[in-house]
């Protein structure tokens, strides 16, 4: 058989150039890989296992079953915390979607000062939660806030005393999380609507079609990925809110507006209960897979459905 000419024999040096690149870069990921498997996964691991013990101040290698968990729903504390958690979701998420997409449509309408108002609208949101839990406090402290302002200007009977009233303090919470995260729904469902083919509102025009229409049966379809990425992120930080509750009324008055991740913390720190505290922790894992799971399912389908398109 014939060799190969002397100047064809160098082109094996590109498949073999690429190869070592492709596992210089795997080398370079890998630290990463062994954090998150060892540090992230294995603590997960970790506070599972703890959480069949009837670890205390220490953790204790025991096994008790399901035992810290009766013990956790049988705790009022607990459950007021998840009854808290569903108020503030429902109210949270949905007030951040009306108000983000309400922003969204304003300033697509090409209004004055756009970049200046996508960055006031977006800008609470790069604030801390305890920053924002600290202002709004102060904001609805009946004696410096906004009752004590109204009864200044001359409205003696003005009442708005949310933040120290048992049946309202957690729609207090509502408001200074939804200030806060809406300008997130804002950005992308504007990104959305920046995607929508301007020539169906030409098309909807011409054919007498009212804008509410326009947006509520044409748009708002075209939207829905960006609406389930906006739903998912809210959802996540629904089952994480702590920072604001904590800077804002410290889980009070009484237990009002404690919420589950305030009620680990106070467990694992305060009340050195490290069985119980690792139960609630696995629980609300297990709520943030099940809010992420079908999302993920729909995009996995969604992504395939495309590439069969194509």
């Amino acid at each position: 058989m014939a060799a190969l000419p002397l100047d064809r024999a160098p082109d094996a040096r590109p498949g073999r150039r690429g190869r070592r690149t492709a596992w210089a870069a795997q080398a370079a990921l890998l630290p990463m890989a062994l954090t998150v498997l060892l540090v992230y996964l294995g603590t997960v691991l970790w506070s599972i296992r703890i959480s069949t013990t009837s670890s205390k101040i220490f953790p204790k290698s025991d096994f008790v079953g399901l035992e810290q968990y009766v013990r956790l729903f049988e705790t009022e504390r607990w459950l007021v915390s998840l009854h808290n958690l569903a108020i503030f979701g429902v109210l949270f998420v949905a007030a951040c979607l009306v108000l983000g997409f309400l922003l969204a449509v304003f300033i697509d309408q090409k209004v004055k000062g756009e970049d200046l108002l996508r960055t006031v609208f977006l800008y609470p949101y790069a604030m801390s939660f305890v920053a924002t839990g600290l202002i709004w406090q102060w904001m609805l402290n009946p004696e410096l806030g906004i009752q004590a302002t109204l009864r200044a200007w001359g409205w003696s009977e003005a009442s708005f005393d949310w933040i120290v009233r048992q049946d309202r303090v957690i729609y207090t919470v509502v408001i200074a999380a939804a200030w806060q995260a809406s300008g997130l729904v804002m950005a992308i469902l504007l990104a959305g609507l920046r995607g929508v083919d301007p020539e169906q509102w030409s098309a909807a025009r011409l054919e007498g079609i009212p804008r509410w229409r326009y947006y509520l049966h044409i748009v708002l379809p075209q939207l829905a990925p960006a609406f389930g990425t906006c739903f998912v992120l809210l959802a996540v930080g629904v089952v994480k809110v702590f920072d604001a509750v904590v800077s804002m009324t410290g889980g009070g008055p009484g237990t009002a507006s404690e919420v589950p991740a305030k009620f680990i913390m106070d467990n694992l720190f305060t009340r050195a209960n490290v069985g119980l505290a690792s139960a609630a922790s696995t629980v609300m894992l297990l709520t943030v897979l099940a809010l992420l799971a079908p999302w993920m399912y729909w995009r996995h389908q969604t992504s395939r459905r495309n590439a069969g398109g194509h």
